[in-house]
């Protein structure tokens, strides 16, 4: 993870100091903020390549900051929460989060998802070969190696997973995703996350890229399968 740069957001400080340290060991740089508004203006300010998020956080929630840096930045980011509550991982996937980790947390796992992360930044290779730099169907667009997403020719704002999610369907049109692999592929096997994490994903991704999401053009159901791409 040498060169790569992380903000910190915790109101804890000992919490910040932990993972701060652990990071630099491998020769991340890292920000620190201790609430919500010095996150968002940290965000703004800077290019950061993860941003590891508390929910509980003076003057703003850290679901308010992650739904305002989305207004901007598509950097991926984690949530982290002290409560077991299922609400509070899916609030934080619908507010635009690429991940979750419930405290206590080991260090460990909190690097392995940094570096799943951003292993799955890279761009991917599709069956036989490098990934085509350019998908298209319709009016939507995909540019693979920026990493960015068109329709009609404006560019949508996508999240690290939600880009992900898309591609993966969009490389392999017509090929049924059960939520499982999807799941595995997209998040990794070790996730601990369950398929809820899944629908939230396809169904903002719906909302971005569908003039209608409810009938939509080109991320289908298959009822009691999975989801899959129709080229148009």
């Amino acid at each position: 993870m040498a060169g790569k740069r992380a903000l910190v957001v915790d109101d804890e400080k000992l919490i910040v100091k932990g993972i701060r340290f652990s990071l630099e060991q491998d020769d991340m740089e890292v920000d620190c903020a201790y609430d919500g508004e010095e996150a968002l203006e940290y965000a703004r300010n800077n290019q950061y390549d993860i941003i590891l998020l508390d929910v509980m956080l003076p003057k703003l929630t850290g679901f308010e900051v992650c739904q305002q840096i989305r207004e901007f930045s598509n950097v991926p980011i984690i949530m982290l929460t002290a409560k077991g509550d299922d609400m509070d991982k899916i609030l934080g996937l619908e507010y635009g989060a690429d991940d979750y980790i419930t405290k206590p947390f080991n260090i460990l796992e909190v690097k392995a998802r940094i570096k799943a992360i951003m292993r799955r930044i890279d761009p991917k290779k599709a069956a036989g070969g490098e990934a085509p730099k350019l998908v298209e169907s319709g009016d939507l667009k995909l540019d693979c190696e920026g990493r960015r997403a068109y329709i009609s020719g404006k560019e949508i704002g996508l999240t690290a997973k939600e880009f992900e999610v898309l591609e993966l369907l969009m490389l392999n049109p017509n090929k049924v995703y059960s939520r499982e692999s999807l799941l595995k592929l997209v998040w990794g096997a070790d996730y601990p996350g369950d398929v809820r994490t899944v629908d939230v994903h396809i169904r903002r991704l719906r909302e971005k890229i569908e003039s209608n999401p409810s009938e939509p053009q080109y991320v289908h159901t298959k009822w009691g399968v999975g989801y899959y791409f129709l080229n148009t």
